[in-house]
């Protein structure tokens, strides 16, 4: 009867445990709960949950309004993900790995007295993200990067800033002047060795995460744009990472599909002095033209800008139009270097959906168009972009 009543309790115990296994299992969290609360912000400031990390400018998932500085979002997601938390239109920005659990922010927003009325945030603390608190450490190494940043930029500042002023007036006297200076070589010494620091690291911390999504996740945090170069570190992937989310988002990059043979869609953007122009009535009448994606900061594409010119002169008599649209975030600085160069084609500023529906990525990127509005040919520049257009219009 003895061996008879443990054997019954034995059964009871390990019912009791499978019962507290399937019991836990239900209490996993299948959705995550956001929970912020912000002080020192008005009621019914925008927020906004906005995706990161994928190289684009992303439309927002979901939206709300500081209720006595709360707010709150939901919802499932298959892996981890990285949102930035906007605030006022892309004023102020909380970022943040969402994960199916409970997750609590909190901070202070501060906004500054300045006409743009920029919100920064002090005393952020993120709860319940596994996923953050693995971020943060994994990539602290970047308070030692600013650091070593801050230290080899010091006694230098106003050297540096009037190279970089003579690099973009093309002033080649001022350039090899200070770049001839012991002060400037020994900056360009450090300069290099900081950036050999930079990419050893990043490379190391995606390598090290090769067989999971933090992989190509860090792999596009680390990295402003891909080129070429970066296949091989997208190829050490497992076939897990390649197919997880961010996978797919670097491998969309990286291995982009062409759109040659594909129609451009009639978008309408505005001009510096807010003036609407279609796609369609710009390439109306015309037999080629050339869609330029550029920015005021990009060196190479203001390089490219003279080639652009000698193009223009030589074939816009012969039915050859260019439409430049500026990928800038800072519109002041676009109608700075729209004084400053000679574009006498339309010149647009971008909504981040256009580039987004060309599939930008780097620039410059270049789309020639036909008068069907079909790409006919992409990535054409300087010399590539003089022989095709003679060949296509031959007189």
């Amino acid at each position: 009867m003895k061996n008879l009543i443990n054997k019954v309790l034995g059964l009871c115990l390990f019912l009791l445990v499978i019962s507290c296994k399937q019991e836990a299992n239900k209490s996993k969290n299948e959705s995550y709960q956001l929970e912020g609360q912000i002080a020192g912000l008005v009621n019914g400031t925008v927020v906004e949950l906005v995706p990161g990390a994928t190289h684009s400018r992303e439309p927002a998932v979901a939206e709300t309004a500081l209720t006595d500085g709360k707010f709150s979002f939901s919802g499932k997601l298959k892996e981890p993900r990285f949102f930035y938390i906007m605030f006022s239109n892309n004023k102020g920005v909380i970022p943040v790995m969402l994960e199916n659990s409970n997750i609590r922010i909190t901070a202070t927003g501060t906004v500054s007295d300045s006409e743009n009325g920029r919100i920064s945030f002090k005393d952020k603390v993120v709860e319940g993200s596994e996923s953050q608190d693995y971020y943060l450490k994994e990539t602290a190494f970047r308070n030692e990067l600013n650091k070593d940043y801050q230290d080899y930029h010091k006694g230098t500042e106003e050297l540096v800033k009037i190279y970089a002023k003579a690099r973009v007036d093309g002033n080649k006297k001022i350039m090899d002047s200070i770049g001839n200076m012991p002060e400037y070589k020994s900056f360009e010494q450090k300069e290099k060795a900081f950036f050999d620091k930079v990419k050893l690291t990043s490379e190391n911390l995606i390598a090290k995460h090769k067989d999971s999504w933090w992989g190509p996740f860090f792999m596009l945090t680390q990295y402003s744009y891909f080129t070429p170069e970066q296949k091989p570190v997208f190829e050490q992937f497992s076939e897990a990472a390649k197919n997880s989310y961010y996978g797919k988002v670097a491998r969309e990059e990286l291995y982009p599909k062409s759109l040659i043979g594909t129609n451009v869609a009639n978008f309408s953007l505005k001009d510096k002095d807010g003036k609407s122009f279609k796609a369609k009535d710009i390439i109306s009448g015309k037999k080629y033209i050339l869609i330029d994606f550029w920015a005021s900061w990009c060196a190479p594409c203001r390089k490219e800008i003279p080639n652009l010119n000698e193009a223009y002169e030589n074939y816009s008599d012969k039915g050859f139009e260019i439409l430049s649209i500026s990928i800038d975030k800072d519109e002041k600085a676009w109608h700075k270097a729209l004084g400053q160069e000679s574009m006498p084609w339309p010149n647009l500023y971008d909504d981040g959906k256009v580039s987004n529906s060309f599939k930008v990525k780097a620039i410059p990127a270049t789309f020639l168009v036909d008068e069907n509005g079909v790409v006919v040919e992409d990535n054409l520049r300087g010399k590539a972009l003089e022989e095709k257009l003679a060949e296509l219009l031959k007189s």
